[in-house]
């Protein structure tokens, strides 16, 4: 049996409504798509810690504090993964891709635009049903 992958994801929302994604290397798992950023739990870390320690590390920006938005489990035919997912208003710094990914903000209405990995489809659902 396969082990569950916690990841830490990050909704980040702009003072302008705009949602920040990152493109997946080609080389990844689920490469080539659109996601938001975020990155997996250590051990002995929660869930608000791994994600500001990942947005750092991925995006460079300071998070003040995470509001925790959903909870999905989801099985690909090659990996299981726990997607514990937290929306970001309250941060600090210009989004960059720190390792050299693909980052962009985008409007609520033209997120559809984007491919992104199934995990994520349910967290695209919540997101628009949200009072804008």
């Amino acid at each position: 049996m396969q082990k569950r992958i916690h990841v830490a994801v990050g909704v980040i929302i702009n003072q302008h409504k705009q949602i920040l994604l990152a493109k997946r290397h080609d080389h990844l798992h689920q490469g080539g798509k659109w996601e938001f950023p975020g990155g997996k739990v250590e051990q002995n870390e929660t869930v608000t810690a791994a994600l500001i320690r990942e947005l750092k590390e991925e995006v460079d920006l300071d998070v003040n504090s995470t509001t925790a938005f959903m909870d999905i489990s989801h099985d690909y035919p090659d990996k299981q993964v726990r997607l514990n997912i937290h929306l970001v208003t309250d941060f600090n710094g210009q989004a960059t891709g720190v390792e050299g990914q693909q980052i962009q903000w985008v409007e609520l209405q033209s997120i559809s635009e984007y491919e992104f990995p199934e995990a994520n489809k349910p967290i695209l659902d919540r997101l628009l049903t949200l009072p804008w």
